[in-house]
């Protein structure tokens, strides 16, 4: 059975406090797992998360602030001594390389698994895969800065009843959906379309086309929240959002599951994020993530 859900190892901002790591999560899905904004400290998270090295098939890389990244160094180094059967693919902006390579190099170890670079210079697809495609788009901060989209494709759903008025049955149906076509009776008049599971990953950004288009019609959008709304001035100085600004993007996106996280330090109640964006009208499922929580995607309708 494919799981899907996201794993969240770090939930601080630019400090870390005694109950929120740096920046870490992972998203499993269907056997493969994508690791987003390793900072520092996500060795130890993953250990306690349950999450294995082994588990992880790509890296993306939002931008390069330390609370986003210097744990990259620690992580690629532990890929490679456990020896990780697959190839590793990291994801980051190409205007970053020479971080990217500072990190990747940062001490001396012995190179054992592939790691390939897919710098991203420009919005637009990174990879595609059997059960998903990844792509990229800019966002707004002092540096540049990335956030990204895992998409299912569309499927068919099968639909008993005009299978029945059809007489289809058995290893029939299956034929039927691999040919498209089955005697006088095509794959559209006895299915519709299933759409495809959508995630998106907004991290450091102030509001602006990106943050909208990779929330669109998502499933489930993980988002920086790093100021609360009094503070909203604040927060756009700095190129942050708030609570309410996360929750409003998710609602104008069509979003089912909201998960807030990148949380500033100045703010020790956890419950306020929750409490500004059911207030900005947000009334689906709501996460205010924490350290170590697993987060199953919403099942399909």
């Amino acid at each position: 059975m494919s799981v899907r859900e996201l794993v969240v190892l770090g939930t601080a901002s630019q400090v870390p406090t005694r109950h929120r790591n740096h920046n870490g999560y992972v998203l499993l899905w269907d056997g493969q797992g994508i690791m987003f904004d390793p900072g520092e400290g996500t060795q130890r998270q993953m250990l306690r998360a349950g999450v294995a090295a082994h588990d992880l098939h790509r890296i993306c890389v939002t931008h390069f602030h330390g609370d986003h990244s210097l744990g990259l160094a620690g992580v690629i180094q532990r890929i490679n001594l456990d020896r990780v059967p697959h190839p590793v693919t990291a994801h980051y902006p190409a205007s970053g390389q020479h971080f990217f390579d500072r990190l990747r190099y940062a001490t001396a170890y012995r190179e054992t698994v592939r790691l390939g670079e897919v710098p991203v210079a420009e919005d637009g697809p990174l990879a595609t895969t059997a059960s998903y495609t990844l792509d990229a788009m800019r966002l707004s901060h002092p540096v540049e800065s990335f956030g990204y989209r895992v998409t299912e494709p569309d499927g068919r759903r099968m639909l008993p009843e005009r299978l029945a008025a059809h007489g289809i049955t058995g290893p029939d149906v299956g034929r039927l959906q691999k040919e498209g076509r089955l005697g006088g009776v095509t794959l559209d008049e006895v299915s519709e379309v299933r759409r495809g599971q959508r995630f998106a990953f907004v991290m450091d950004t102030r509001l602006c086309d990106g943050v909208h288009a990779l929330a669109e019609g998502c499933d489930m959008l993980v988002i920086e929240s790093t100021f609360l709304d009094e503070d909203e001035r604040l927060a756009t100085d700095h190129g942050h959002l708030t609570a309410g600004q996360a929750a409003r993007v998710a609602i104008d996106a069509g979003v089912r599951h909201l998960v807030l996280t990148h949380f500033s330090q100045r703010y020790p109640d956890p419950t306020a994020y929750e409490q500004q964006a059911r207030a900005a009208g947000f009334d689906g499922e709501l996460t205010v993530a924490r350290d170590l929580l697993r987060v199953p995607l919403p099942k399909r309708t």
